[in-house]
């Protein structure tokens, strides 16, 4: 099917312009005013903006081995309504793809039900244990990257030895950064909600010093070095430092550390429990600060569904973990942008057109591009209501909450694969 997306302000090269996109044989055909083509439907976008498909390097999507918190079929529908067109998917899986085998039986999933693109990561570690290193050599040409996500790498010989592997094969680390000698059986921020609640906290340090230990691995080793979901003032400041002295580091942000604080928990609920857990008002204060200065890179959901009984035990046995992908978009909008702690073109960069940079690839409205698109309606308001969520998770701290920015449309190689109804 052909489209030709008619009176919508669209994203190119950097900036919002007026033009219509011809979407024909799954390329963008062509860009211009008053386009034309018998065999195609016409979308009217009036008032809409049209940008590149989002990009999220950081989903959950439980399959194989977990099915019962989501499948690729739930999990990319999903990615879908919230405008992605492109996913990176999290290796805590049974199997583990910590060889070719046990990827291949991901990669075989992925291809059977994804409605989007999808690029797994393979493990760091042999079972996510940190006792062995994973078949990097036989994997690097078959995931997008490495990662132990869910679980930090503990040994920093162990880590240094990944590097090297890594950067031998060309491709890069996304590190979920934890010292779980740190972790003191925590459930939230150790700070002003966990002191007025008689709750155990999870320190800041736990974070920010596996940070700081592999910015210095990766300054020595030269290789890329992203890191996962960002949460605490002294975790910015290392990478703002590791940028100034030229390490090849990255890191992202969710939206709801942009958007909440610890201070924002409104009851016993594990729809609250995340890992890293809601910061203090300072480090939220800093993730603004490292947004608008570039030392954080990207905005990415950290979506990781769980079944409602494994989120109804409260804040201390809850399991970790809330979805993302269904509000990324107008929470990132709206706490950013209508704030103006951002622009606009600012947020698609974060959203888009740098996590597709950073796997080395193009997120852009182009002739020629493949149409991997997403339209927005910048003024409509809403209320977040899980039960219509299409992924299986429905745990989010933003329930009830209105936002503006609602999805409209995605297509994926020139295929809709979202449509509001």
């Amino acid at each position: 099917m052909n489209y030709i997306l008619r009176n919508g302000s669209a994203y190119v090269n950097g900036a919002f312009t007026d033009a219509d996109l011809l979407v024909k044989d799954g390329v963008i055909a062509a860009m211009g005013q008053d386009l034309s083509c018998e065999d195609a439907e016409v979308i009217d976008c009036q008032g809409k903006i049209v940008v590149p498909g989002l990009v999220d390097l950081h989903v959950h999507l439980r399959e194989p081995g977990f099915e019962y918190k989501e499948t690729v079929a739930t999990g990319t529908a999903a990615a879908a309504a919230g405008g992605y067109t492109t996913i990176l998917s999290m290796p805590n899986l049974n199997p583990v793809p910590d060889n070719v085998e046990a990827l291949k039986v991901q990669l075989a999933a992925i291809e059977k039900d994804a409605c989007i693109h999808v690029l797994p990561f393979a493990s760091i570690t042999v079972g996510q244990k940190g006792q062995a290193l994973s078949d990097i050599d036989g994997l690097a040409g078959l995931c997008v990257g490495f990662s132990d996500d869910g679980k930090g790498v503990q040994s920093e010989t162990m880590m240094l030895e990944a590097m090297e592997l890594v950067k031998k094969n060309g491709s890069f680390i996304s590190a979920h950064c934890e010292d779980e000698s740190l972790l003191e059986g925590g459930s939230v921020h150790k700070g002003e909600f966990a002191a007025l609640m008689n709750l155990r906290g999870i320190s800041s340090a736990s974070e920010y010093v596996p940070i700081v230990r592999d910015i210095a691995l990766a300054e020595k080793t030269g290789v890329q070095y992203h890191i996962c979901h960002i949460s605490a003032k002294e975790s910015i400041d290392a990478v703002r430092q590791g940028k100034r002295h030229g390490v090849n580091v990255t890191c992202e942000v969710t939206p709801h550390h942009i958007a909440l604080c610890d201070m924002d928990i409104k009851s016993d609920d594990g729809k609250y429990k995340m890992n890293p857990p809601l910061r203090g008002r300072e480090d939220r204060e800093a993730i603004f600060e490292g947004l608008r200065d570039g030392t954080i890179d990207v905005i990415a959901t950290d979506h990781a569904p769980h079944s409602a009984e494994e989120k109804a035990r409260g804040l201390e046995k809850s399991a970790f973990g809330i979805v993302g992908s269904e509000t990324a978009f107008a929470v990132s909008y709206t706490e950013l942008v209508r704030s103006e702690i951002i622009s606009l073109e600012k947020l698609i960069e974060l959203m888009s057109v740098k996590p597709a940079a950073i796997i080395g690839r193009k997120a852009e409205l182009a002739l020629g591009a493949p149409a991997d698109i997403a339209v927005f309606d910048l003024n409509a308001e809403f209320t977040v209501d899980p039960q219509t969520f299409v992924s299986k998770g429905k745990s989010t701290p933003f329930e009830g909450m209105k936002f503006y920015g609602r999805t409209e449309l995605t297509l994926c190689g020139g295929n809709i694969v979202y449509r509001r109804k």
